[in-house]
């Protein structure tokens, strides 16, 4: 047998790209303490705190609007599955923080969807979670948007199913609103 037959079989590691953006990013620099160059381990029982004091955070923002702790995630296996996902929590008392349309105070948590969109104050950050195997560590690999992510990026949203189970033929992403008909039009 040769070496490459009896090595190991690599494992995959999930990843959390993190894209972020603020209008003053430019002048005011608040992500001078961000390492956009390369990816990072972080331990599977560690939680990713995100915010302005930097010997309780591990991604720090240099904004006084940011909270000394803004957010965390967690990562964690789905009970009865092999399934990885992230928890999002807000842990800051003023400000609100939202996921796609999901509203959280504080304290509140929720599942990071594979594809998302955090917004609190004038920050956006776009999560996306890219698929592993790994059990002891996840990787963040961070991003710096050039234009806002709201406006560069239209995230598939849930839309109600009308009654007769045809779609509306309008996006919200097109810049279009919904308009109300009777449904004797139809």
């Amino acid at each position: 047998m040769s070496s490459f037959e009896e090595a190991e079989t690599e494992e995959t590691v999930t990843c959390l790209h993190l894209t972020f953006y603020h209008p003053g990013q430019g002048q005011k620099r608040m992500f001078r303490c961000l390492d956009f160059c390369r990816r990072e381990q972080v331990r599977a029982d560690d939680t990713a705190k995100f915010g302005r004091d930097s010997s309780l955070c591990r991604y720090s923002l240099m904004d006084t609007r940011v909270s000394r702790i803004q957010f965390s995630l967690q990562f964690y296996r789905k009970l009865h599955s092999s399934e990885y996902a992230f928890e999002i929590k807000n842990l800051s008392k003023k400000t609100k923080l939202t996921v796609n349309q999901t509203e959280l105070g504080y304290l509140n948590k929720v599942d990071l969807p594979w594809k998302c969109i955090i917004c609190f104050g004038d920050y956006q950050i776009l999560a996306e979670i890219q698929e592993g195997e790994a059990v002891d560590y996840f990787e963040t690999h961070l991003h710096l948007a050039e234009a806002p992510i709201l406006q560069e990026r239209c995230l598939p949203s849930p839309q109600p199913v009308p009654e007769n189970g045809i779609p509306p033929s309008f996006s919200l992403c097109q810049g279009k609103s919904p308009t109300e008909i009777d449904e004797n039009e139809l």
